[in-house]
């Protein structure tokens, strides 16, 4: 009795010695570590329990929650260290500053930048069998936020995703705002997603036994191998655009923002046309973003340096898509930190060794799941030596000679960036696809590689 009453207070105390990093970073292993933390000084709790007991803990209760999950009078006050409790209520609530800075976010392992409300949230209303409140708790509401206020600040706002970057990618603190802003923030969303998708799961399977801490690292903390995607668990978060697709129904969810809309809402005939609009191509990007393209990861969130001089634009739509490999790096990366390193380190060849203005590439493939922005959807980039300005170049982290990209890869690039390209408007719906090979003389995009992209949709074999 004594040694395990040691072993439990040695291991007390080496978890709370390294508590002190994580009340000041914001990765979701931190998170999950104050989770696993309240689980252990709170033993025999339900998942629903805990995750109760954490809104209660953040004060966070509206209208629209007590009305889908009832009020928290019979919520658990969970036992803990204060500071893990203020930690966890600060890491919980969901605001923006007047200087763009982003709270009640966290930095996932896949590169993804998760708001814990909308994703608790969704959890809840699964683990509570209320399914009819997943849609308003996780997305609606906040899409609903976001409209009304572009309609209002169409030239100050977007409809919805604004992006953001953290102070530093191995020790995230600060996540800042960056271009125009808008209530429904990227964070908010994927949290929503990720809500929707665990709360679903929660609620039709026996994943509803699991500690809340394990739930979460099987989703947020998989590593994958060498395989990348191709050999991943279904529910993990490097898969939530899949799993988001599969079960949600966009028409539903946009009735109920039309019907949220039409009963919160008291505007004149004029306002009302406006608004429609507004929700209308509002919801179309957010299809578009977040069920039609791949995760972009933004120069900003991979910590890019700046353009040396003045890009010049793409005239779009572009007509033709060039295919590399990088070479160097010669093996793929599979986590985000590795593949945002990657970036980094052919950005500085490109600009210090070649003297380019910045990396050459359009976009970047990664094995993680991710593809990385470089020039971009709008910039001229230096990837092809005589069509840079009249093509997208899309390189894969590699070197493909002998071997292939993963199928997941492959696939991201195949049918996700090219639907996203083309519906788009960036990418002619009648474009052509080739090596770059086929443009200089080079031995890029690598011998294996280029005989597996003969068999893509839109190969051709003349480069005029």
């Amino acid at each position: 009795m004594a040694w395990h009453l040691g072993f439990l207070v040695s291991w007390l105390v080496v978890f709370s010695s390294g508590f002190t990093e994580a009340t000041t970073t914001r990765r979701m292993d931190d998170f999950i570590s104050a989770v696993e933390r309240t689980e252990a000084e709170n033993p025999g709790l339900q998942m629903l329990d805990v995750v109760k007991g954490l809104r209660k803990a953040a004060g966070f209760e509206t209208n629209l929650i007590k009305h889908h999950l009832g009020d928290l009078s019979d919520a658990r006050d969970l036992v803990t260290d204060p500071s893990v409790i203020s930690y966890l209520s600060k890491v919980i609530k969901h605001s923006i500053s007047q200087l763009g800075e982003e709270e009640g976010v966290v930095l996932t392992l896949d590169g993804s930048n998760v708001a814990l409300a909308p994703m608790l949230l969704g959890l809840e209303a699964g683990l509570q069998s209320t399914i009819q409140g997943l849609y308003p708790l996780t997305l609606t509401e906040n899409l609903v936020a976001s409209f009304v206020h572009h309609a209002h600040n169409e030239q100050s706002s977007i409809p919805l995703g604004t992006k953001g970057f953290w102070d530093s990618i191995k020790s995230p603190k600060v996540y800042t705002l960056s271009g125009l802003p808008s209530l429904a923030t990227d964070a908010l969303i994927i949290g929503g997603m990720d809500g929707f998708i665990l709360g679903s799961e929660v609620a039709t399977s026996d994943l509803r036994e699991l500690s809340l801490s394990d739930l979460l690292k099987s989703y947020y903390s998989h590593q994958l191998n060498a395989a990348g995607l191709d050999a991943a668990p279904r529910l993990i978060s490097q898969n939530r655009r899949m799993n988001f697709k599969k079960l949600v129904s966009f028409s539903l969810l946009k009735s109920q923002v039309v019907q949220a809309l039409t009963v919160r809402r008291n505007l004149n005939e004029s306002e009302r046309k406006r608004l429609d609009v507004v929700v209308n191509e509002g919801f179309e990007e957010f299809v578009h973003v977040y069920a039609v393209c791949p995760n972009i990861i933004t120069r900003s969130q991979w910590g890019a340096a700046a353009f040396i001089g003045s890009p010049s634009y793409l005239s779009l739509p572009v007509p033709y898509l060039f295919i590399h490999h990088t070479y160097q790096p010669s093996k793929p990366c599979t986590t985000f930190e590795q593949c945002a390193s990657e970036m980094r380190s052919m950005q500085r060849y490109h600009q210090q060794t070649n003297g380019w203005s910045d990396i050459g590439y359009s976009f970047v493939a990664g094995s993680d799941g991710n593809l990385y922005e470089g020039r971009g959807w709008n910039w001229v980039g230096a990837h092809t030596y005589g069509y840079n300005s009249r093509g997208y170049g899309v390189s894969f982290i590699g070197d493909y000679t002998s071997t292939l990209p993963v199928t997941s890869a492959m696939n991201m690039v195949r049918y996700d960036f090219t639907s996203c390209a083309v519906n788009g408007g960036r990418l002619s719906s009648s474009y052509s696809l080739y090596g770059h090979r086929q443009a200089t003389s080079t031995d890029c995009p690598g011998n294996a590689f280029y005989r597996q992209i003969q068999t893509w949709e839109r190969y051709q074999s003349y480069l005029p």
